[in-house]
């Protein structure tokens, strides 16, 4: 073993975290294949405002690369970062096409969000509002994302369609993507029955082959150049951005991006073990910094706010526990401005079944709660039922801290040294005002 390979390996906290290069690439590659969608979807939404899709593509790929191989070599998490779905939408059709607000506009807007979280993590007013959340939340934070992405993967297999008289329904279980979605689902089962570290990328491998073979797979490449990115790199426009509606723009990037962030870094440090005895994430400021620094890049290069991804709870159930992962990530996206025609072939029906899977075994914290205490119990709930409900993992956090805190109010148990709860309780009540006026 190379003095290199020795010190990358005392670095990363291999010993302490029982895993090996080999499960660390795979688990990388794994998160890589079940994210890989956003080199594709994030530049088709974006592109409505007018921005030229190649360009978005290579900024998309270089930003997510640069994200999460900060995140993975200064943090050392498994965690890959990319432009946040959600916030793309908010982007695109609230404040660009339904406010009318020029694109140039709206990424000064993002520009000026990623600094201003930069500035918040420096002081330590991000790590606090982190603390805040009760760690009795932690489990039911995982748990309702864990049934989000699994509700996800279900949706995009078919077997669960939308329905006019009971909002969602069972779909046509014959119908040939879903088929090979349950095929897929059965597969990776019996790969984890196995014990197989695998198991995820083998059954979205095999899947996609199969779907392949039955003519399932539709791909029409569309091949771009580098220096397409000169369309949208740097042309964001700050002064526009600071003036009308400037500060709902702002707070709104703020807001969603804080806590789906939040949501999604409790879930995962939490399924991969890495939350320490104190109920404290280790080296957050670190996180912290690595998503703002990615969502500064991504508004200079042209794409929407970066944050971690739910996905990244893939690699972890396929062994990943350090920033190798992520940084296999990161290398696979800057791959990908190379050879993104070529990531087309993974199709959604593909990836569903890693994502049901991923989102079962994430609920397995959920018997940590103590249920028989409504102080908890409730808030708990109200958090797992209403992140996939509402189709937000912002919003789920919100529901549940907002109880929490209320019932501590209520009943005469709120302590002093708790302020920034009930502080960050008061934000989402004037959230919710805010929202239903609007």
């Amino acid at each position: 073993m190379t003095p290199i390979r020795i010190r990358l390996e005392q670095y990363f906290g291999f010993s302490a975290h029982d895993t090996n290069w080999r499960t660390e690439i795979l688990a990388g590659l794994t998160t890589f294949i079940t994210m890989a969608y956003i080199i594709f979807v994030n530049p088709a939404i974006l592109s409505e405002t007018g921005m030229p899709l190649a360009a978005v593509t290579a900024a998309t790929c270089l930003c997510a690369a640069f994200g999460s191989i900060l995140m993975g070599a200064a943090a050392n998490y498994p965690l890959a970062l990319a432009p946040g779905m959600g916030l793309n939408a908010y982007f695109t059709y609230t404040v660009v096409k339904g406010m009318g607000v020029p694109w140039q506009t709206a990424l000064g807007a993002v520009f000026l969000s990623g600094v201003i979280f930069l500035a918040l993590t420096f002081s330590g007013i991000r790590q606090r509002l982190v603390a805040a959340i009760p760690h009795q939340l932690h489990a039911a934070v995982g748990g309702g994302i864990g049934l989000f992405i699994a509700f996800i993967g279900f949706r995009n297999a078919g077997i669960i369609v939308p329905s006019v008289a009971t909002t969602v329904t069972l779909g046509n279980l014959r119908a040939p993507q879903t088929a090979l979605a349950i095929f897929g689902l059965l597969l990776i089962a019996v790969l984890q029955v196995l014990r197989i570290r695998a198991s995820m990328l083998i059954g979205v491998l095999a899947t996609t082959f199969l779907g392949v073979l039955c003519h399932q797979v539709h791909w029409q490449p569309e091949p771009y150049h580098l220096s397409a990115i000169k369309a949208t790199a740097f042309h964001l426009d700050i002064p526009g951005a600071l003036r009308i509606g400037g500060f709902e723009i702002i707070f709104v990037f703020l807001f969603v991006d804080l806590f789906d962030n939040i949501g999604t870094l409790v879930a995962v440090t939490q399924r991969a073990g890495l939350i320490a005895p104190d109920h404290t994430i280790p080296r957050l400021n670190r996180i912290f910094f690595a998503d703002a620094t990615a969502t500064i890049l991504g508004s200079l290069t042209g794409t929407s706010t970066v944050t971690s991804y739910i996905e990244s709870s893939a690699g972890v159930a396929a062994g990943g526990r350090t920033g190798v992962t992520a940084i296999v990530t990161g290398l696979l996206f800057f791959c990908a401005l190379f050879v993104a025609p070529l990531v087309g072939p993974i199709p959604t029906f593909a990836t569903a079944p890693a994502l049901i899977l991923v989102g079962g075994l994430m609920l397995t914290g959920l018997g940590t709660i103590e249920w028989d205490d409504p102080q908890i119990g409730i808030p708990a709930f109200l958090t797992v039922a209403t992140i996939p409900l509402t189709w937000s993992i912002a919003d789920g956090l919100s529901f549940g801290l907002t109880s929490y805190a209320l019932l501590q109010v209520i009943t005469g148990r709120a302590q002093r040294k708790d302020w920034m709860l009930y502080l960050l309780a008061t934000l989402f009540l004037l959230r919710f005002i805010y929202i239903a006026k609007h």
